[in-house]
């Protein structure tokens, strides 16, 4: 079994350390802006209470009771907005658009095993201790990178039994994967998971209350006492990925028309990706890191991005020849 290390733990109250970010961004001249995070006042040993930003559970179905958990509903509203735009495209690149319908429920089951199972075996024993909980995938819990490869999994064995061109379909999911990734990641922040290391920017700082990950995670560190009604000011992580997800579908849709050859679209999201993914992670402090120092998604970053600049350097030696333009090497085998 691989060897983990807590990352980055938190230090006594008396002396909270700043981020590495964070202590080279806190020189930078701080612009009058409403701020992110809440303001902290303190009344004997807690928090001043504040308007709660983070909303688990957005509403209940009004005569059923039933919750509406905000994480479950922007990972719908990604999925849906990613599905309709992949078929949108697909109709512009002379695809056919059933494909994309039945692929899209196919990698929606295979992304929601995949990334279940992977946070599952990664956490198995911290948050998830039972079946039970760890079929409760509607009250966040998944990993990005477990859906990416449980997507792709369902993609292939799909292949199988409806053969389709493979590169330019590859080409019109990328912008789609992405933009569902950044309504994701909002989904992410209304959960409270997926959040940041201690940050000393009070205009980009948030703080998490009571109840939310991050806050128990500082108290079962004794970072915060037991009556705080907020988290210490941490990095909206979540925010930034939601941010890095928009801006990488607006690069994949610009670059879209410049394409030489299809399959390059899908090779700029596997390079771009877990560049930034990969700086994202210096700010978290809700994984473990591994024996090299680095955390589980820096890892499958490295790994990723090593496969995303082979298949760009494969596709170089390729005509440059694109499905759309009703090229002759381009069929449904490739």
């Amino acid at each position: 079994m691989v060897q983990k290390r807590r990352r980055r733990p938190f230090d006594p109250p008396s002396r909270v350390g700043r981020s590495r970010v964070g202590t080279l961004l806190s020189g930078l001249p701080q612009p009058l802006t409403i701020s992110l995070r809440s303001r902290k006042a303190e009344t004997g040993n807690a928090y001043e209470a504040d308007p709660n930003p983070m909303k688990p559970v957005l509403f209940r179905i009004p005569g059923l009771g039933i919750p509406v958990y905000g994480f479950g509903l922007m990972v719908v509203l990604g999925f849906y907005a990613g599905w309709m735009l992949a078929a949108r495209r697909s109709r512009q690149e002379r695809l056919d658009p059933e494909v994309i319908h039945e692929l899209a429920v196919c990698m929606l089951l295979g992304g929601i095993v995949g990334s279940r199972l992977f946070y599952v075996v990664e956490y198995w024993g911290e948050t998830i201790h039972s079946i039970g909980q760890a079929c409760r995938v509607w009250e966040g819990g998944i990993v990005y990178y477990g859906g990416f490869l449980g997507g792709l999994a369902a993609l292939f064995l799909y292949r199988l039994i409806r053969p389709f061109p493979l590169l330019p379909t590859l080409d019109a999911l990328a912008p789609s994967i992405a933009l569902g990734t950044a309504l994701g990641r909002v989904g992410c922040f209304l959960n409270g998971c997926c959040y940041g290391d201690s940050c000393d920017i009070s205009w980009l700082s948030v703080q998490f209350p009571a109840g939310t990950p991050p806050w128990l995670a500082e108290q079962s560190r004794g970072v915060i006492p037991s009556d705080a009604l907020r988290s210490l000011p941490l990095h909206p992580t979540q925010l930034y990925s939601a941010f890095d997800g928009l801006l990488l579908w607006a690069l994949l849709a610009a670059y879209y028309p410049l394409r030489r050859n299809d399959g390059r679209v899908m090779a700029l999201y596997l390079i771009a990706y877990p560049i930034t993914r990969f700086l994202i992670e210096l700010l978290r402090d809700d994984e473990v890191a591994l024996a090299s120092g680095f955390t589980i998604a820096q890892t499958v970053s490295l790994f990723v991005l090593a496969s995303g600049l082979m298949f760009w350097s494969w596709l170089s030696t390729r005509a440059e020849v694109r499905w759309a333009d009703g090229a002759a090497g381009s069929t449904p085998g490739v």
